[in-house]
Formats: C-alpha cells, sequence, structure tokens
C-alpha cells in the first residue's frame, strides 16, 4: 500500500477509536476516496503545472530553487496500467537556458504548461528585471527545450504573471496583462500559427475597458476555442471575474461575478477544457476562480455559461483553485487553505458527480508548501492525480 493511502488510512481508524462516531470528523482529517490519488511534486517542487495528451503520456511542469529567481522543470510518465502502481518520471530537465528566470514569489507569477502539435509549450514571466516580459519556449524533438524567447514587445509593465493556451493547428496564445496603474491595465496576448516558430506583437485582447488586478494571476487554456480568466480592477475597487472567450476575431468578454475590494487578493483561476463528449459534442471548459475568501466554478459551452456555484462550505481563507474532469464526467475541484504571503497551508478537495453533486472531500494539513499550489488532472478511465 502507498505510504500515503497508508496515513489517510491510519488518520480515519484513529478518529474511529477517539471519538467512537463515525460521523464527526476532526477538520484536519483527510478522507479516502479511490478516485483521488495524491502525489507529491517530483524533488520537492512548486507550482505544479499537469496535462494528459491523448497517447496517455502524464506532462509535469515545476519551479525550482530561489522563489525570487529560480527554474521551471519538466518530465513526463506513462500512466500506469494498474491503480496500485505510481507514474515513473523520467529525469527531469531544465526548461528556461537562462538561469534563474522565472520567478514563484506570490504564487501567481510560475510557468504555464500547454500542449499542441506534437510540442510541449511553455510560458512565464521573467524574473529578471532588466529584461521585463514573457518568457515562451518549446520542445526541441531532441529531448530537450528551445532557447527562451521574449514575445512582449511592447507592454513590459507586467505583473501577476501570465499564460497559455495551445492547439493542434499550430496556434499558441501567450498572454498577460500590463498597465502602469490597475484601472487602465489591459490583456494583451502574442500569437502563433506555426506553432511557437514566430509571434506576431502583442494585442489588447479584452474589448471591454476593466483595468486589471496588478498581482492577481490569470490563466488561458483552450484549444480550437480559447478562453482567458482575469480579475477587473474598474475604478480601483471593481474586481470580478472577467472571461474573455474567443472561437474566431476577436474576444468576447463576459463578467463572471461582481467583488468589490480596494487591495489585490492575489488570486489565480483554473481551466480545463473539454471536448469529449462528456458534456457537448462542441466542446467548452470548466472554469474555477476566487471570491472573497470562496472557490466558484462555473461551465461554458456553446458560448453559454452555467450559474456559477460555490463548493460546499464557509469560504474563509480559500485560495489558488484547480478543476479537472473526467471521463466519466466526474469534476474535481482542489485549493489551498491558510496559504499567505510566505505561508504555506493545506491542500483541499471535492468531487461531484457527473450529475454535479459533491460526493466526498478530502483535506491534507500541510500539503501546500511556501509559494505553491496544486494542479489536477484526470487518469484514463475515470478518477484523478492531484499533484501538491
Amino acid at each position: 500500500m502507498p505510504r500515503f493511502r497508508r496515513v489517510i488510512f491510519l488518520r480515519i481508524a484513529s478518529l474511529c477509536l477517539l471519538c467512537c462516531l463515525p460521523l464527526i470528523v476532526a477538520p484536519w482529517a483527510v478522507l479516502a476516496d479511490p478516485s483521488v490519488e495524491l502525489l507529491r511534486v517530483p524533488e520537492g517542487g512548486l507550482q505544479p503545472e499537469v496535462l494528459l495528451d491523448t497517447h496517455g503520456e502524464l506532462h509535469l511542469l515545476y519551479f525550482s530553487g530561489e522563489a525570487s529567481g529560480g527554474d521551471l522543470r519538466y518530465t513526463h510518465a506513462s500512466v500506469p496500467s494498474t491503480a496500485d502502481q505510481t507514474p515513473a518520471w523520467t529525469p527531469s530537465i531544465q526548461v528556461n537556458n537562462l538561469q534563474g528566470s522565472a520567478i514563484a514569489v506570490g504564487t501567481v507569477r510560475g510557468g504555464h504548461l500547454a500542449l499542441g502539435a506534437g510540442y510541449v509549450h511553455v510560458a512565464w514571466m521573467s524574473a529578471k528585471r532588466d529584461e521585463p516580459g514573457m518568457y515562451y519556449t518549446r520542445s526541441n524533438g531532441d529531448g530537450g527545450f528551445e532557447p527562451q524567447r521574449n514575445v512582449t514587445r511592447r507592454e513590459h509593465h507586467l505583473d501577476g504573471g501570465g499564460s497559455l493556451a495551445a492547439d493542434d493547428l499550430g496556434q499558441i496564445h501567450v498572454a498577460w496583462h500590463a498597465g502602469h496603474e490597475e484601472p487602465s491595465r489591459s490583456l494583451w496576448a502574442a500569437t502563433s500559427t506555426d506553432s511557437g516558430r514566430t509571434f506576431a506583437p502583442e494585442s489588447q485582447a479584452n474589448p471591454v475597458e476593466t483595468g486589471a488586478c496588478g498581482c492577481c494571476g490569470m490563466r488561458a487554456g483552450g484549444e480550437s476555442e480559447v478562453y482567458i480568466l482575469y480579475r477587473a480592477a474598474t475604478q480601483g475597487t471593481q474586481r470580478g471575474m472577467q472571461l474573455l472567450h474567443k472561437t474566431s476575431g476577436q474576444y468576447q468578454q463576459v463578467a463572471l461575478d461582481q467583488w468589490e475590494a480596494t487591495t489585490c487578493p492575489m488570486s489565480t483561476a483554473s481551466i480545463h477544457p473539454f471536448k469529449d463528449g462528456v458534456q457537448s459534442a462542441k466542446g467548452g471548459a470548466l472554469l474555477a476562480w476566487e471570491r472573497a475568501g470562496q472557490i466558484w466554478w462555473s461551465t461554458v459551452s456553446a458560448g453559454q455559461i452555467a450559474t456559477p456555484m460555490a463548493v460546499p462550505g464557509a469560504g474563509s481563507g480559500r485560495k489558488h483553485p484547480a478543476i479537472s474532469m473526467d471521463d466519466q464526467g466526474q469534476i474535481l475541484i482542489a485549493w489551498a487553505e491558510g496559504t499567505g504571503w510566505a505561508r504555506g497551508g493545506d491542500l483541499v478537495w471535492q468531487l461531484y458527480s457527473r450529475e454535479r453533486v459533491p460526493i466526498s472531500t478530502g483535506r491534507m494539513e500541510g500539503a501546500i508548501s511556501v509559494w505553491s499550489r496544486s494542479a489536477a488532472v484526470a487518469r484514463p478511465g475515470g478518477g484523478f492525480y492531484l499533484f501538491h
């Protein structure tokens, strides 16, 4: 039995013996569920990003080194053939060729991962003050990565990191927000149509002037359809979550919620695109974000956005969501609790049935390291890996 499963079993058994009340569970307990398998990031890495390709190969990106100026590492592994095995990762390789050019401070500025047209694509915000912007690289076909490039040409006043999306037709979208003042910041995207070999100059992506929360992270995702989540900063106080959606032509924009706050919450968001027919033959995306200490989520499909839902329980200090859906239609949402500036916290998750009914939850105390977060990916045949 893997070590983490033994820990889960022993904690639950201890509770039953001590309390003799099976319906009362201490808040630090881990609730076991065979659908969710917890995995630690190799080498003690931070800020995992994980994706599964169509061949059953897991691709994992993570941060390593000094938080103010470290490196991104990449590894991959095949999904094990049986549930009692864990992935056997290849020796990790460094993604960035400019040493110390990635940043982890704040949790919102790390590397982002995408797959498309046979390449592994990575983008991240520069840690170098003398070269601000968004770096990009892709796998080179020889087991490594091409030299990193700064795709930012004009809009250099970044914070909060950036993100990217890719498809199998060779379209790559690297996105970030930039501007000197929050109320006038905008979303920018540099697009490639040749799988990242070249990029056009960045252009403004948001058609509605909302500003952008300066040190909040953002998230891009999608394949034939591109989705971008970012936090507004209209008049410096209106910080609702904004969704940009593009099928062709310019992005369409919609406000997912409203939130009045005078300070930046340093939040992140998550997108899980789907096109497998679980919900719609045309595909869509699951969206997850933070508002006022609670995690909210929704679905967008065929241009229609479902009414946002909060995860169960009182929201207090919930941050950095990760969302995924397996091929059975189950949805996993994970988040961090108790984290803050230079402070780690607990990993918490909620599993939903195909019908969106909560079916199980769990917590691992102290699993989120300083400046880190979790990542979730569906296993073939059903269930999830949850990385921390």
